[in-house]
């Protein structure tokens, strides 16, 4: 009789645990799933405007506006962000700090091995900021190369990847903000960062005394470096990805949908990814030569 009791304790026992699995607790949820439990999702961000920034305490941005539809296609109603430098985005995600980086990161192929970009959001230019009247003819790079003069790239940021490539010494920042401070002290020459965020800017500082060259797609050894730029999440949360790529795609691929989220940003259907490109060739570094 003891023997039969004991049993059907233990039997009671096993039944309650695997029940209580059954509802799962926090730590057996997908990031998705908790997210969509808890109505709310942190992303990272890095203060870089237009894309993801903070104005009167509301993060703003294309990039987050973005986020926001596309979460909430996903059953997650509020994006909740944390403020860090561009060049610690992917070192908090993977360390728990944030489920999400929404910052319009360029996919790269090191990136790629740290952690998972999600489909093409924005196609990407570079330009270059200078004080009032010192442009110079400058048009790329090759141009700041040629002249010697000193550049300003942003930690982490793609053009600092150029710039290495190129041969040029460059100093960095942290911010955009310390980018435009170090042209407008002198401390720097030229800027060079996206140029949607140069123009943005320039439009939104009063009496800037900055001026910002036109855009262009920098060329390293004749390849011409077609960028894009993507939210990015942990290597182990593939479901994630996946059905934000499926709530992405339904923006992106309708012109009209698209500029309503991020047309206010100053984005236009110049930036909207037209397929062309992929997040796998943009990871594996496979881009179009100059004569393709």
């Amino acid at each position: 009789m003891k023997l039969k009791g004991l049993a059907a304790a233990t039997s009671i026992l096993a039944l309650t645990l695997t029940l209580g699995a059954c509802g799962g607790s926090d730590s057996d949820k997908s990031t998705l799933q908790k997210a969509i439990d808890d109505g709310k999702i942190s992303v990272g961000f890095a203060g870089e405007a237009p894309y993801s920034f903070e104005e009167g305490g509301e993060l703003q941005g294309a990039s987050v506006s973005l986020a926001k539809a596309v979460f909430k296609e996903l059953g997650v109603e509020d994006v909740e962000g944390v403020n860090t430098e561009f060049g610690s985005l992917i070192p908090g995600l993977n360390a728990d700090r944030f489920d999400a980086i929404s910052a319009g990161m360029s996919i790269l192929p090191d990136r790629c091995e740290q952690a998972a970009f999600g489909d093409p959001e924005f196609m990407y230019t570079t330009a270059l900021m200078t004080k009032e009247g010192k442009l110079d003819g400058m048009k790329n790079l090759d141009d700041v190369k040629k002249k010697g003069v000193k550049l300003a790239t942003m930690t982490g940021a793609i053009e600092s990847d150029y710039a290495k490539s190129l041969g040029i010494k460059t100093q960095q920042v942290g911010t955009p903000q310390d980018g435009m401070d170090a042209v407008t002290t002198g401390r720097a020459d030229v800027f060079a960062l996206t140029a949607i965020s140069l123009n943005w800017m320039e439009k939104n500082t009063k009496d800037s005394g900055v001026e910002v060259s036109d855009s262009f797609v920098q060329e390293i050894d004749g390849v011409p470096q077609v960028g894009a730029g993507a939210t990015v999440f942990r290597t182990d949360d593939k479901e994630l990805r996946d059905e934000w790529n499926k709530g992405l795609e339904k923006i992106v691929s309708d012109e009209k949908a698209y500029l309503d989220v991020v047309g206010d940003y100053g984005f236009t259907k110049e930036e909207r990814p037209d397929g062309s490109i992929t997040t796998d060739q943009l990871c594996k570094g496979e881009l179009p030569t100059a004569d393709s």
